[in-house]
């Protein structure tokens, strides 16, 4: 086992307690609980950036990043007197201990589908937790869309209500786009005939919104049943987009131009030299 010195630790406590102090910073002395999950849910997608990249310095950092966020929002509510870090710590090390028999005791564990198996049956028998009324209860409303839909197909696939095969997610992909597409017609034809201020367009939008969140949790499945977490698929796919968009950008100002759409068929060239770069 690495030895780890405490002191790293009560330095950025340290620090936290300075910057949220009477001679501290006024903006981190600003912020509360409310005002910092933007910051944290930002500094996860930046920490999945880089280990997506496989890039440890950047890891490193970013990893960082997410330690003082996670500090601030705990000494905050020390700062409360609700809890304080020094209990935030420990609760999560007694947890672990008590849900790992297997590691810190006698018992045994023939895989790590038993491991979990175990760690529910634990937080019901030992820690009081009330069984969900529905097992899709158990994932949190707070996480991002994308990755709640994801985990709830999880969940239900768990139970056994699960497409057989791939061949029929794409079929309802398929599908939803078919569905989607006409919706968007619909709404289309409304618009062209004036009708974009009657509640019946707002319907027709309201029908388009629904269609595209069928299609939307559609292609998520597909990402489930081959085992690609969406949402770091969609960071992939984003950075990406800014790399080429940004070297279109660059060669569009060389020649002169603006980044206007009568000058499309331009951007589309050095859209497609910036996917031939890479």
């Amino acid at each position: 086992m690495v030895d780890f010195d405490l002191k790293v630790f009560t330095g950025l406590y340290g620090i936290v307690a300075r910057l949220r102090s009477p001679e501290g910073c006024p903006w981190d002395r600003e912020q509360t609980p409310h005002t910092l999950r933007g910051d944290l849910i930002e500094e996860t997608f930046e920490c999945v950036e880089a280990i997506d990249e496989n890039d440890p310095a950047h890891i490193k950092e970013e990893l960082g990043d997410l330690f003082l966020v996670i500090t601030m929002l705990a000494y905050m509510h020390e700062e409360a007197g609700r809890f304080s870090v020094a209990e935030v710590l420990e609760g999560v090390s007694e947890k672990l201990i008590r849900r790992h028999p297997h590691v810190f005791g006698d018992q045994k564990v023939k895989d790590g589908a038993e491991a979990l198996a175990n760690w529910a049956k634990i937080k019901v028998e030992q820690e009081g937790r009330k069984p969900k009324d529905s097992i899709l209860d158990e994932v949190s409303r707070g996480i991002p869309p994308l990755d709640r839909a994801y985990k709830l197909q999880k969940k239900a696939a768990k139970a056994g209500f699960d497409w057989p095969c791939m061949e029929g997610v794409v079929l309802k992909i398929k599908e939803e786009l078919e569905e989607a597409l006409e919706a968007a017609g619909s709404c289309k034809l409304l618009k062209a005939a004036g009708d974009s201020e009657t509640a019946r367009y707002a319907a027709s939008q309201e029908a388009l919104e629904e269609e595209l969140g069928d299609l939307l949790f559609s292609v998520v499945n597909l990402c489930r049943f081959l085992k690609v977490e969406p949402s770091v698929a969609l960071q992939r796919t984003n950075g990406k987009f800014i790399k080429r968009f940004a070297y279109m950008e660059k060669k569009i100002r060389e020649t002169g131009r603006e980044m206007k759409r009568e000058n499309l068929a331009v951007m589309d060239r050095f859209w497609e030299e910036a996917k031939d770069s890479r």
